[in-house]
């Protein structure tokens, strides 16, 4: 395990003896405060970032930061967050949701020779290389492979231009409104730019999606493309070995940039997103971020399983009225004892017999500041029996003649 401090790399020693004495968190643990250790103890002087009086971690050298609670998008903690940045590599994560969300995983790319010459980072792509998507991913966001990205972007869009309209879009979409993509990669150029709160809100969005998560929290992987006699890609994020629960997500690094790191992890069900942006020490600073997020953070059950949600009207059926209730439990993150969390329940006018007990019949939605982050399934909680064509009939007689 490394850090860096100033360009340079320094050792973390964690003696073979302990470590085969704690499991796999203890380790992460041990890892983490051995790297804050050798952090400075006391507010570093950075040259040109101000501190606000009341910033909580005065620690921290990144010029913005931020760590975000995933699922609800509540910010815990924050530093110019909205401060127009260079995102550097930091901007595959958008790659990355795009081709998720565009591409098919199982399609063979064809590398061509504008991917095959990519400057700064790279996988050695040479042009005619036949690679799947999903290997070009892995590739892209664990070697940070820039050739990859020219690939990925042409294969999906036809040119990189047109995918990063793709990726501005959806970066405004998401809510990511001060951020303009202009390459697939994050190599430097004025118009590409970002801030420390909308690369929170695209990482968040990002695990929302089906194999975003498998694949930024992925360690080592081997493809037979890969141009190393190991075949070995190994993820540069070394948050994922650091910190207890860390499952993503990507560094970045350019002179104009600086050092960038959006690193996550999950706790008991709890996504955190921390993101630092021009960093002198990125694995302390993200340490330090995820560290006060879980301390502010814990969960609460904001809906019961099986609670009573109230009762919709029947028709065909003898019974008049049917009695609703939650078929799951909702536990969510609350911050400093408020929750704030605010329930809306969708049921029909009516529903038509015959129901039976457990049949769905409406939902329950709890959301955040206007946006929805979880949703349950309103069930049946009896049956309702269709009406019977002859009783029917037979009822009817009886009302006129008796």
């Amino acid at each position: 395990m490394f850090s860096l401090k100033e360009g340079k790399v320094f050792a973390v020693v964690i003696s073979c003896a302990v470590v085969l004495t704690l499991g796999s968190g203890e380790v992460s643990a041990a890892l983490a405060d051995d790297i804050i250790k050798k952090a400075p103890q006391e507010t570093p002087k950075v040259d040109g970032l101000v501190l606000s009086p009341d910033d909580a971690l005065p620690r921290v050298t990144a010029r913005s930061a931020v760590v975000m609670e995933a699922r609800t998008g509540r910010v815990l903690y924050e530093r110019s967050m909205d401060n127009r940045q260079f995102p550097a590599s930091t901007t595959k994560i958008m790659t990355l949701i795009i081709a998720l969300e565009k591409g098919n995983l199982d399609d063979v790319v064809k590398v061509g020779p504008h991917a095959a010459g990519t400057e700064g980072s790279t996988l050695w792509l040479e042009e005619g290389d036949e690679i799947t998507l999903r290997e070009l991913l892995y590739g892209m966001m664990l070697h940070s492979g820039n050739d990859a990205t020219v690939a990925v972007a042409e294969h999906i869009a036809g040119s990189v231009d047109a995918f990063a309209r793709l990726m501005t879009d959806k970066a405004h979409e998401i809510g990511a409104k001060d951020t303009n993509f202009v390459n697939a990669n994050g190599l430097p150029d004025d118009a590409h730019y970002t801030t420390a709160h909308d690369l929170a809100l695209i990482a968040s969005y990002g695990y929302t999606l089906p194999e975003f998560e498998e694949i930024v929290s992925t360690k080592e992987i081997t493809f037979p493309w890969v141009k190393d006699e190991t075949h070995l890609l190994r993820n540069e994020n070394q948050m994922l070995w650091l910190y207890e629960g860390g499952n993503g997500v990507k560094t970045g690094y350019t002179d104009a940039a600086g050092r960038c790191l959006v690193s996550a992890a999950k706790r008991d069900g709890i996504q955190l997103v921390a993101v630092v942006l021009d960093s002198n020490w990125m694995w302390n600073d993200s340490i330090l971020l995820l560290d006060y997020g879980f301390s502010k953070i814990d969960r609460t059950t904001v809906v019961k399983k099986h609670a009573q949600a109230g009762t919709v009207a029947v028709t065909g059926s003898r019974a008049r009225r049917l009695g609703v209730q939650t078929k799951d439990e909702i536990v969510l993150p609350v911050v400093d004892g408020a929750a704030g969390y605010e329930q809306t329940i969708d049921l029909p006018h009516a529903v038509k017999a015959p129901v039976r007990k457990g049949d769905v019949v409406g939902t329950l939605r709890v959301s955040y500041d206007g946006k929805e982050v979880a949703k349950t399934d309103l069930v049946a909680m009896q049956d309702a029996e269709r009406k019977s064509f002859f009783l029917t009939v037979w009822k009817s007689l009886q009302s006129l003649f008796f």
